[in-house]
């Protein structure tokens, strides 16, 4: 009896290994014409489009489960179960390239070849979650059954473009041109500062995707919120260093408390939230004491402003400190002043 054997070849289509055959050669392998998807939970499907005929008839699709994982290439690659295994050896690996990143998704583009020898890309869109591992590298949690999750883990380091936005680049040769490209993608969000020894990166609307990486403590000086923190890569001795660094706005906001407003590249502000304890000086300044708005807990930073730099809602609130001069006054949300 023959044993059917699967195997993938360049273009991302199933080729049938029928081992044990001893008919001419143009039959002992066949491809297969089909194409992946990604089914509920995860799960990777390839549908076939002309399903074979005979005894190695197959269905018209075939699902299959394993543990997903990115490659040092940055292809997605997955581990078989062990029924998986029988047909198709331990592990398969989609080569493609990560086209974009959404707050609960990741989108791979992979090419095929039709029987036309057409060259043919479509893409895979995977549903998860967006984390930071503890070593302050990028990792995509895929949601799979019974609340399990694989992880895909980003080995290289992530940097910040000059529009405050968290990116990620790799470079890989193209599966038809050798020569290597550098692909870039760009995580839309923004940073908030929630305490002393830590600084996350949020995406924008509702999600449970969020970077929080581990920091030395916040540099608060001025119009100038500064964090250092390191990345850790298996093939560097010492962490990559980042210093996230931001320039903006102090202000003071009625019913909300002490906000920092940075610009990003879309030109829409986004405004940081502190409470604070806030006391005068003899200098002719405010010194605040930063609270997290959330948790109320002291974040270990200090900042003192000038007097005339408080504006708008700001001279009420300086009104409520001098007549509170010998004891500091919290600013958050829901303080009338």
């Amino acid at each position: 009896m023959n044993e059917l054997k699967y195997t993938l070849d360049p273009y991302n289509r199933l080729v049938l290994d029928r081992a044990g055959t001893k008919s001419d050669l143009s039959k002992f392998r066949r491809v297969i014409d089909g194409r992946f998807k990604i089914g509920p939970k995860n799960a990777l499907i390839y549908h076939i489009k002309a399903p074979l005929a005979g005894k190695e008839g197959l269905p018209h699709h075939l699902k299959l489960k394993g543990k997903w994982d990115l490659s040092e290439n940055h292809d997605l690659s997955l581990t078989l179960d062990k029924k998986g295994r029988e047909t198709l050896g331990d592990k398969i690996t989609l080569k493609g390239e990560i086209l974009d990143v959404k707050k609960n998704s990741l989108l791979f583009a992979v090419t095929t070849k039709t029987k036309q020898n057409t060259r043919l890309t479509y893409v895979l869109e995977l549903g998860g979650t967006w984390k930071a591992d503890k070593y302050n590298r990028l990792a995509f949690h895929i949601k799979k059954e019974k609340g399990l999750h694989d992880i895909l883990t980003f080995r290289s380091a992530w940097d910040i473009n000059k529009s405050h936005y968290l990116i990620y680049q790799y470079e890989k040769a193209h599966l038809l041109r050798k020569k290597k490209k550098l692909h870039t993608l760009t995580f839309k969000g923004h940073w908030n500062v929630t305490n002393k020894s830590r600084i996350s990166y949020e995406f924008s609307g509702r999600s449970d995707s969020a970077f929080n990486f581990k920091a030395k403590a916040g540099v608060f000086s001025g119009n100038q919120i500064k964090y250092e923190l390191g990345i850790g890569i298996s093939s560097r001795a010492k962490p990559v260093k980042r210093i996230v660094t931001f320039s903006g706005k102090w202000k003071i906001v009625k019913n909300l408390g002490l906000t920092f407003e940075v610009k990003y590249s879309d030109k829409k502000p986004y405004s940081m939230v502190f409470g604070a304890d806030a006391s005068l000086t003899d200098k002719d300044t405010i010194s605040f004491r930063l609270r997290n708005d959330i948790l109320n807990k002291n974040i270990g930073a200090e900042l003192e402003l000038s007097r005339k730099l408080i504006k708008g809602d700001g001279e009420a609130f300086l009104k409520l400190l001098k007549s509170n001069q010998e004891t500091a006054v919290y600013l958050g949300m829901g303080v009338k002043f």
